[in-house]
């Protein structure tokens, strides 16, 4: 039982309950939770992103589902919870990029764009009349000499991962890469590790029509998706993979 219900302090953003907790921003919390799983991965060669959009209806068009999104040439940004509030939130990023070249006619940094976004979400938190943002992000790109991987919380919280999962899958997904990340991986390691983790986080249910695959390759600096013929050579390799490996387990 907690030591001190919510009795009323769910009820204003900006209201602390006895025991320091602010509920708004635990509800958000659990909205983000609630979501389909989210990951990047960080290699020596770029970064990985990569989402689960299993359609909720057989009738809903897959490709309609957007998850990833680009932010800059070497930037992009994977989503979990309310959706309508992640679409605000990366036009708000997008926005941010835009204004950093134009004023200093040079690409933002990762960290920076990070921390503007967590800015605008904390603010969030301690006013009237406003909510939480219901979504987390995980932004990931690169700058001049390195790879960054920032994963945001509704609060307005920052933390830099080599790789980290948002959503409902997210204590399996992490539980696979502690088991399995190295720091020299390459950027197909870090691929097939990111699916692994997705294969973990939906026990098995991964199929062409229910991921989404970008990179942001360290070389060229630049965020693509991967193409449909792309995404199913990779999804194929992993569904003969995985239960081999399974079975080599047991």
């Amino acid at each position: 039982m907690q030591p001190f219900p919510a009795a009323g302090y769910d009820k204003g953003i900006s209201i602390f309950s006895p025991d320091g907790r602010l509920f708004q921003v635990e509800y958000a919390r659990e909205a983000v939770k609630r979501g389909t799983t989210s990951l990047g991965v960080k290699s020596t060669e770029g970064v990985v992103l990569v989402v689960d959009k299993r359609p909720t209806s057989k009738l809903v068009e897959p490709k309609s589902i957007e998850k990833i999104f680009k932010i800059d040439e070497h930037i992009g940004a994977a989503t979990s919870g309310l959706v309508a509030d992640a679409r605000n939130l990366i036009e708000k990023a997008r926005m941010e990029a835009q204004i950093n070249r134009i004023t200093y006619n040079e690409p933002i940094r990762v960290e920076s764009l990070a921390k503007k976004i967590c800015d605008l979400k904390q603010m969030y938190t301690q006013h009237g009349g406003v909510r939480p943002f219901g979504s987390a992000l995980i932004i990931g790109g690169v700058n001049d000499t390195s790879v960054r991987l920032f994963e945001t919380d509704p609060s307005g919280a920052l933390i830099e991962y080599k790789a980290t999962a948002i959503g409902s899958g997210r204590a399996m997904a992490m539980e696979e890469f502690e088991k399995k990340y190295r720091d020299d991986m390459n950027l197909e390691e870090a691929m097939e590790l990111a699916l692994d983790a997705v294969y973990e986080a939906t026990e098995g249910k991964t199929t062409v029509e229910s991921v989404e695959i970008a990179v942001i390759d360290s070389e060229t600096k630049k965020f693509r998706k991967l193409s449909d013929d792309d995404l199913v050579d990779h999804v194929e390799e992993l569904l003969i993979r995985k239960p081999k490996e399974e079975e080599e387990e047991e």
